[in-house]
């Protein structure tokens, strides 16, 4: 694999005003990079401009929603030059900026592991449904690395301060149904009834008034994102100042022991 970049595809599935985004690695359990950043950023503005959309559905194949950035590739971009490094934080930011600004409601409908990027990917979703195999964790500080991606920011909104802090610090996974209690994930289901669900509901959003839609969407964030904003630029300057620290190696090394841990939980196999 190359620097800063993933092997894992973006597909699009547009049936009755629902498009269905899916990410699919199966050699790197779906995590994403520059590349996809743009392809995601390309396909939500895309679907924000287009009438024909209603409402959009981001999964993941292979029995995984994401494992978000690859750890191997961030070590390896020590050696980059500082240009291309920001290439790819650049790209990460527009990618956020336009799944928080999607015109249309985006869900998570997360069908295994969601960690690091990949649980702060669902989290800048609307909300997010699961299967009863997802698992999430948050592991920056068992991986030896500062928290990207609005994890930092996103996680304590959502499930509380000091249930954030347990998930941050610790690195333990959760099940789906210990996310739903928290307040992670709205509903959870079985793996075949997933997919069905998150149409049913996206379908349902697609019927009503879009401009409406829009109005309730943009009250219900401004009371939650009041300050988000520069937390999110704070957290980018202390994840930026760490990256240039030299602990990414150190993160490479613990990549596996963490991922392995998952196993325990639903038996995904060996961590690549």
């Amino acid at each position: 694999m190359t620097p800063m970049t993933s092997t894992t595809e973006i597909r699009t599935d547009l049936k009755d005003g629902i498009l269905v985004v899916t990410m699919d690695g199966p050699k790197t359990r779906n995590s994403i990079g520059a590349p996809q950043y743009l392809a995601l950023r390309a396909i939500l503005m895309d679907a924000g401009n287009d009438p024909g959309v209603g409402a959009v559905v981001l999964t993941g194949a292979n029995g995984f929603f994401s494992s978000g950035g690859n750890v191997n590739a961030l070590k390896e971009s020590r050696t980059l030059p500082l240009s291309e490094v920001s290439k790819n934080t650049d790209a990460l930011s527009a990618m956020i900026l336009a799944l928080r600004g999607c015109p249309k409601p985006v869900i998570a409908a997360v069908n295994g592991l969601a960690v690091q990027g990949g649980l702060a990917l669902a989290m800048l979703c609307d909300f997010m449904i699961a299967s009863d195999t997802a698992t999430f964790a948050e592991l920056s500080a068992r991986l030896g690395i500062s928290p990207g991606w609005g994890l930092s920011q996103m996680l304590p909104r959502l499930i509380g301060l000091n249930r954030a802090r347990q998930m941050s610090l610790t690195g333990e996974y959760i099940d789906a149904d210990t996310a739903r209690d928290w307040g992670l994930v709205n509903e959870v289901l079985p793996p075949h009834l997933l997919m069905a669900r998150a149409r049913e509901l996206a379908g349902r959003i697609a019927e009503a008034d879009p401009a409406t839609t829009t109005r309730v969407r943009d009250l219900i964030n401004e009371s939650a994102d009041h300050g988000l904003t520069a937390s999110l630029r704070r957290e980018g300057q202390v994840f930026g100042s760490h990256l240039n620290v030299g602990t990414l190696q150190q993160a490479a090394r613990h990549r596996h022991q963490m991922l392995g841990r998952n196993r325990e939980l639903n038996g995904t196999g060996s961590a690549s």
